[in-house]
């Protein structure tokens, strides 16, 4: 098993909004039995957990954030908590899953190709795979490293390396906007640490509103890409 350490997780353990966005955009495609890869805590978990979907298994391979997880997903009889990788040999793996969750994963993961692969045999025919992960290379900074980032993606490469994996992107977009120029500044000149404050902050001034104008303006650029793509 591995640690982790970043203090990512337990600052955006405070980005409800931003969460909840996240998962809005989502939801459609959000059925059946539901993988979610690299579940961390749980924070994410407890709102599929939301959705009228059948069963979750949240895979979590540190194990000093997997207790969290397991009590985070203790009240509820359709989850259980895995303490290992997604798609590695043994009885889980033999799941045909209807949809496979990654929020701010693939990015973590080095050889993320091999791990569509693995997503992709794991789905039945028809199911989906959902991606939310950082966006934008320039933007890589010290934070990315600390916490383990190998890549950001432009949208292009992300459809790329989905449909190279045998899956039909349905729906691929840049997503928050706004988030670019404070990553910049905060991360990337300044070379500040991710905190809890600016966190909450950002997640009940901005997130909210520029949830609004992203329903109806999708932007040509943003700090994250968010891709659905369907297994044929």
């Amino acid at each position: 098993m591995t640690e982790y350490f970043g203090k990512d997780l337990e600052a955006m353990s405070f980005a409800v909004n931003y969460h909840r966005w996240i998962l809005a955009e989502l939801a459609p495609y959000l059925r059946g039995t539901v993988a979610e890869v690299g579940a961390g805590v749980g924070s994410f978990s407890a709102l599929l957990l939301q959705q009228p979907i059948s069963s979750l298994q949240a895979f979590e391979p540190s194990h000093n954030m997997f207790p969290a997880l397991q009590r985070a997903l203790s009240t509820d009889s359709r989850a259980v908590a895995i303490n290992d990788y997604f798609g590695k040999p043994g009885p889980a793996s033999n799941s045909n899953f209807d949809t496979a969750v990654y929020i701010n994963v693939l990015e973590h993961i080095e050889d993320d190709q091999q791990e569509l692969a693995r997503a992709y045999q794991s789905l039945q025919a028809g199911g989906h795979l959902l991606i939310f992960v950082p966006a934008l290379p320039w933007l890589f900074s010290n934070l990315d490293r600390q916490v383990g980032h190998f890549r950001r993606y432009l949208k292009k490469d992300l459809e790329r390396l989905t449909q190279q994996a045998g899956f039909n992107v349905v729906n691929s977009r840049y997503f928050d906007c706004a988030g670019i120029l404070p990553w910049y500044i905060n991360f990337v000149l300044l070379k500040n640490e991710i905190g809890g404050g600016s966190v909450t902050l950002y997640d009940k001034v901005v997130v909210p509103l520029m949830r609004v104008v992203e329903r109806y303006w999708v932007p040509p650029v943003g700090k994250n890409v968010l891709l659905v793509a369907r297994k044929p």
